[in-house]
């Protein structure tokens, strides 16, 4: 893997952070989650205005994606309805890159060396040393079915949109048209929120659409690596976005535990680069 793809994935793993603390200190997240898909749809629409379309034959994997991330949400959701975010959140993105590299061995025909996988423990540990304090204090047994069924959906979206888009012809038109599909979690969140949504500050709405502006870049990035390295080591190096998150947990949200999130870098750290140096 090239270095600029790495730095590719790494800064989508940021922006990703970035957004996801926007949504985490929200009063109204679920809110603020309908107006991030928001984001995804104003500037996909002007997108797909203007570009040609991707292949038809990929279009079915943007549909297809566009159902799974309801399942996503809705996993999510329940995950913390029944568990705090700091035990749910790792456990969800910690399986994801193994399960990433699992799916594309079976369904990409991509078989990641010895030592990428060994990339990929290091990210996954890291991950769950990130949050190991909250994850040692336990976790009901609903809560960690649903955090391990989102996993399960987010690496079944990641797998779906990295053969999608390999089919598109077209990075930027298979990215605006999935972006666009974000209308139906945006109309869902909508009607369910309705009766809320004139309270709802002119701040909370640039806040949060601006959110949906910067998950879009994020993603956006991540289908490009997805054209260049394999689906399973793409996935692995965005986890980061994990650590990043703790990390401006640290730093802007003045969140403590300073020596187990440094620590939990430099082991993410190490698994970027031996993921960088083997594919």
């Amino acid at each position: 893997m090239t270095p600029f793809v790495v730095f590719i994935i790494l800064s989508a793993a940021l922006l990703h952070a970035v957004w996801n603390a926007i949504v985490k200190t929200a009063a109204d997240r679920t809110t603020t989650l309908g107006l991030v898909a928001l984001g995804h749809v104003i500037p996909g629409v002007i997108m797909v205005m203007i570009l040609p379309l991707p292949e038809l034959e990929s279009l079915g994997y943007v549909a297809l994606s566009t159902l799974i991330h309801f399942g996503y949400f809705y996993m999510l959701g329940q995950a913390y309805n029944h568990g705090d975010l700091s035990v749910v959140y790792p456990i969800a993105r910690g399986i994801v890159p193994a399960l990433v590299a699992l799916w594309a061995m079976f369904f990409a025909d991509e078989f990641l060396p010895l030592q990428a996988w060994g990339g990929i423990a290091l990210i996954a540990l890291g991950i769950l040393l990130s949050s190991w304090k909250a994850l040692k204090s336990g976790v009901g047994g609903v809560a960690l079915l649903y955090a391990l069924g989102t996993g399960l959906c987010i690496s079944f979206y990641s797998t779906v949109d990295g053969l999608g888009v390999r089919l598109s012809g077209n990075t930027l038109s298979y990215w605006a048209w999935g972006a666009v599909a974000h209308i139906f979690v945006t109309a869902a969140i909508g009607l369910r929120r309705r009766r809320v949504l004139r309270l709802i500050p002119l701040r909370s709405w640039v806040i949060g659409i601006t959110g949906g502006f910067v998950s879009m870049t994020a993603y956006g990035l991540v289908l490009f690596a997805k054209n260049f390295a394999p689906l399973g080591a793409v996935s692995a190096l965005r986890e980061t976005s994990v650590i990043f998150a703790a990390l401006i947990g640290f730093l802007v949200l003045k969140e403590g535990n300073w020596m187990r999130r440094l620590g939990a870098a430099m082991v993410m750290a190490l698994g970027v680069a031996l993921i960088g140096l083997s594919v």
